[in-house]
């Protein structure tokens, strides 16, 4: 940090330019986004996740966040999350994606879907308020609803992710390692989750028909899972001969724009979900 002499004294800045644009663009970011969960400018795009051995069959969904700009544009999650993700602004994302996932379960009684929250999210009473209310509605939702929790949000607080998990597992809900292999794993914590599907990071899968070191990483990624008896889905799949490779060599399932990119509006959503009918780049 440096000192900026003022008339009445001095203020403390960012310590240099680059460090300004960056809080200045994410005061923007926040800015955006508030003003679009106080006007419920906020969507799930559905992205499908499919069998490997049947790559015909859909395994569940994932449902990830929206929101649309003043003038209508989509913008997906990377855009804004990481200005939010440590802020009340990041809590209420994930409540707006909770209520709209829970919804959709509500309309489509054999839809099973993931949706992502953050660690951050379990201490926050206002989304554990709509997941019990979501819960106590429709009791089918637990056993079809994935919680996708990031290696990275896992690892700031295990004891108390731990905990929720265990809890949670009891109302039937799944819960997913999402970007595994991405952050760094404490491995005598990840004996103690209870986690039922992992997924592994893109930056692993892709041109992994092609790519030797890929190849080592993922299968060695894919043992971890298999071990503790998870579900292994492979992240960013974006062609048949990669989706070969990852079949022939055991993974459970695919997800990619191979198979499907994210619809704000699948054909199999009930129009009265009230989503429009784009696709989510």
């Amino acid at each position: 940090m440096y000192t900026t002499p003022y008339e009445d004294g001095f203020h403390e800045g960012p310590a240099d330019p680059l460090s300004a644009a960056v809080a200045e663009r994410d005061k923007g970011t926040l800015a955006m986004v508030d003003q679009a969960l106080r006007e419920g400018r906020t969507l799930l795009a559905f992205q499908p996740v499919v069998l490997a051995a049947n790559q015909s069959r859909v395994a569940f969904h994932e449902g990830m966040i929206r929101i649309l700009d003043p003038g209508g544009r989509v913008i997906p999650a990377r855009e804004f999350i990481g200005a939010v993700e440590t802020r009340e602004t990041g809590r209420l994302i994930d409540c707006a994606a909770l209520r709209m996932g829970l919804s959709a379960l509500a309309e489509v009684p054999d839809l099973r879907l993931a949706i992502n929250m953050s660690a951050r999210s379990i201490g926050y009473s206002p989304w554990m308020k709509i997941l019990r209310d979501g819960l106590r509605r429709d009791d089918t939702a637990g056993e079809r609803l994935i919680m996708e929790i990031t290696e990275s949000s896992a690892m700031l607080m295990p004891d108390v992710v731990t905990a929720f998990m265990d809890d949670l597992h009891g109302e039937g809900i799944s819960f997913a390692l999402d970007d595994f292999g991405a952050g760094y794993t404490a491995f005598r914590y990840f004996r103690d989750f209870f986690f039922d599907v992992v997924k592994i990071d893109g930056q692993f899968i892709r041109n992994i028909a092609s790519n030797p070191d890929n190849q080592v990483l993922t299968r060695a990624l894919t043992s971890i899972g298999k071990h503790f008896d998870m579900l292994v889905v492979a992240e960013s799949v974006e062609c048949q001969a990669d989706a070969d490779w990852l079949r022939e060599n055991g993974m459970d399932c695919l997800q990619g724009f191979h198979f499907g990119a994210p619809m704000i509006h699948p054909a199999w959503l009930p129009r009265s979900h009230g989503q429009r009918q784009q696709v989510a780049k």
